[in-house]
């Protein structure tokens, strides 16, 4: 009888993923494997799969940062199985524990790939990170919108300028934003300081509340 091979031999990629290059590690169920950097391009790891392990099946894993997930969808694309892991979730044993280096990272995170030891982050659909970005960017205003009306408080304080009880609150009025523009000063310098403080209050106020009303009608829209 004529025996055919059922299972595909397996290919387990271990990346440490930066901006300007990628350390890889390829291991597979038979051997250890190598490690070497690239450009960060899919398309020509996709190429050196090809070359070298073509009929694989390919796996592959990095550590969720600042790259984000476009490696990810490229390998989805594929046709491979990817996971974007938690940097946390991946078991350093002894020496590794203190020794962190591109090639170190590639090896273990193909070493936990190949052992089964890693799950993947839920990675959010193209719509839902695009969304999060703009509440990240509401979120990031709202931190400069405190800090800004601070500054112009303590810059305030500093002057010897007392603020009227009516508007020694969190509510900037407009009344209170007109008081702050009409400010004396000995010399122009103090006024001209004041006065970029207020147009860089002004700037970030009018972007959280066109930020605001973005997301406001994009949810009313979509969900």
């Amino acid at each position: 009888m004529e025996s055919r091979v059922t299972a595909l031999p397996k290919l387990f990629i271990g990346i440490d993923i930066h901006k300007r290059s990628w350390k890889i590690h390829c291991s597979t169920d038979l051997f250890a494997g190598k490690s070497f950097t690239m450009p960060p391009e899919p398309e020509k790891l996709r190429e050196y799969v090809q070359k070298h392990f073509p009929d694989h099946e390919v796996s592959t894993a990095y550590e969720a940062g600042c790259c984000g997930y476009a490696a990810h969808r490229s390998f989805v694309n594929f046709g491979w199985r990817s996971l974007v892991v938690n940097p946390a979730d991946i078991q350093r044993k002894g020496k590794e524990r203190y020794t962190k280096t591109d090639r170190i990272d590639a090896q273990l995170i193909s070493r936990e790939l190949k052992d089964g030891r890693l799950e993947s982050i839920i990675v959010p659909d193209i719509e839902r990170e695009e969304l999060r970005s703009l509440f990240r960017r509401r979120n990031e205003l709202v931190k400069d919108f405190r800090r800004v009306k601070s500054v112009i408080k303590m810059q305030l304080l500093y002057y010897g300028v007392k603020v009227p009880p009516e508007f020694d609150n969190d509510h900037w009025s407009h009344d209170f934003r007109h008081w702050v523009d009409s400010q004396k000063f000995v010399f122009g310098t103090a006024r001209e300081c004041m006065a970029s403080k207020m147009r860089n209050f002004r700037f970030i106020d009018k972007e959280l509340r066109d930020v605001s009303s973005q997301l406001r009608a994009y949810c009313r829209k979509h969900f």
